[in-house]
């Protein structure tokens, strides 16, 4: 799957948000970093969501923007 994400510069390094999935953040004191945490991150939140709603059918869709 595919996530925008959203990063915040600051001087102590770069904190990824993702708008599509409310509370997950992740930083690193790069942009790679950053973007690895995340993905990890990503991961997590997924599995977690799967964890607490075993009963819900989970599908990809592609839209066109």
């Amino acid at each position: 799957m595919r996530y925008k994400v959203v990063l915040h510069r600051t001087d102590e390094g770069i904190s990824v948000s993702v708008p599509g999935l409310p509370g997950c953040w992740s930083e690193g004191d790069t942009e790679e970093e950053a973007l690895a945490n995340i993905q990890d991150a990503i991961q997590e939140y997924v599995a977690a969501l799967k964890d607490q709603h075993p009963e819900v059918e989970v599908r990809e869709v592609e839209v066109a923007l």
